[in-house]
């Protein structure tokens, strides 16, 4: 007789109007709205739950103000967070500063820092309301269903075996490194980035420097932004691109003497980086796709436009791509139609990818002109012309504030049933 393990199971099977790869800002958020709309959607997410450290923590003006509109922010805020309400840059002891939020015509004139799980925890939690939306989490996509050259769904592993999704749509929300846009043959667009970011801690003391969260410290050949969360700094240190192997190499303590030459109210501290395992590496990429989309599929947020971390903008354009995503699909998408025009879609790319490129060549410019500098030079180098002109003008501190705390094109929040989209005028 024939062993029973040679004739595994078929696959579990599920369907829904939408379905959207990927648990991070974008696909949550698109999630939420969707839902909100009354559209049947589920959502695919690899890991167990949202606990990865190390990830984007910055909650833009832009974004509070769709919280706003959502009726949602004032239970956001009562999550702990911090505020940053100008940026500023250290050049050895000089300090400049560069952006001012408090004159924004926002809701909110600050940027929040948050621990990602937070604000995924608490959009999934309100998501769950709505009774069309589902969240599976453990389920790894791993390919794409089609019936002729049409994406109909997709193929996932999961802890029960096997599973294959059926939709109307599908959104590639998975990020920098999607599996749907590789499994779609979608064409990336290499931008090229000559930088990766080391991922640490270090405790947070209450008489450290108050201009210290959210701030770029500048010494010679170093780059380093502390993040603030109460308890501790969340640092972040960028190198040559593909020279962590390098870093490894002089060993942890040089990397220690280094961090503490960088900010010097770290130095007692930098012991608390006990080994390499206390670092994590992030690979930095800067690229587009082409052409966003294909028949029955669509990706936003970083599956579109991978952003380097500089200015940290990444989420707060995924969470733009969700809004006008929803803003435009869900009423197509209430009429359970099992075609969307590759026209609509293609008008989605159209409106979301100007913003986009915009700050992508922005980062490649500082990336250029900043960082290059920074690491070509033996000495701690002169403050660009471009950050000494903010710092002299209060008035080029709020056109920077604006730039980054909002944005080209900001979303706003329709109600169901508009199908044109708007934007709110700032």
């Amino acid at each position: 007789m024939t062993p029973e393990s040679d004739h595994p199971s078929p696959p579990q099977s599920a369907s829904s109007s939408c379905c959207i790869v990927g648990g991070g800002p974008a696909g949550i958020m698109l999630g939420f709205l969707l839902a909100r709309a009354g559209v049947d959607v589920l959502v695919l997410e690899k890991h167990k739950d949202f606990f990865r450290d190390f990830l984007g923590d910055t909650i833009h003006p832009s974004t509070l103000q769709i919280m706003h509109e959502l009726g949602l922010l004032d239970q956001l805020l009562q999550l702990p967070h911090q505020k940053m309400t100008e940026g500023t840059a250290h050049f050895g002891p000089r300090v400049l500063r560069m952006g001012d939020f408090t004159r924004l015509r926002s809701r909110c004139k600050f940027i929040a820092f948050m621990p990602q799980w937070d604000f995924l925890s608490f959009l999934a939690g309100h998501a769950r309301k709505f009774p069309s939306f589902r969240l599976r989490m453990e389920t790894q996509v791993t390919g794409l269903l089609f019936e002729r050259d049409r994406v109909v769904g997709v193929k996932a592993s999961t802890p029960q075996g096997p599973l294959e999704v059926r939709a109307n749509l599908v959104v590639g929300a998975d990020g920098r490194g999607s599996t749907l846009r590789d499994r779609a043959g979608l064409e990336v667009i290499d931008s090229g980035s000559p930088i990766d970011v080391l991922w640490f801690r270090v405790t947070r003391h209450a008489d450290d420097p108050p201009t210290a969260g959210g701030s770029y410290y500048i010494g010679a050949r170093q780059f380093l932004v502390l993040i603030n969360r109460d308890a501790y700094w969340q640092c972040a240190y960028v190198i040559r691109k593909g020279s962590f192997p390098q870093q490894q190499q002089q060993g942890v303590e040089a990397f220690r003497r280094d961090v503490a030459r960088c900010v010097p109210f770290l130095a007692g501290r930098t012991d608390q980086i006990k080994d390499w395992d206390d670092v994590k590496l992030l690979s930095v990429k800067v690229d587009h796709l082409r052409t966003w989309h294909r028949d029955g599929l669509l990706c936003i947020g970083d599956a579109a436009h991978a952003m380097s971390p500089i200015a940290g903008v990444g989420i707060n354009l995924a969470i733009q791509d969700a809004v006008a995503t929803a803003n435009l699909l869900a009423p197509q998408l209430l009429k359970n139609s099992p075609r969307l025009r590759s026209e609509t879609l293609a008008s989605l790319q159209k409106r979301r990818q100007p913003p986009a490129r915009m700050i992508q060549r922005m980062q490649i410019l500082l990336h250029k002109h900043l960082l290059e500098k920074i690491f070509n030079s033996p000495d701690l180098i002169r403050p660009p012309m471009f950050i000494r002109l903010a710092d002299w003008f209060p008035k080029l501190q709020h056109l920077t504030g604006r730039a980054v705390g909002i944005g080209l094109k900001p979303e706003r929040i329709l109600e169901t049933g508009d199908s044109k989209l708007e934007t709110r005028k700032n």
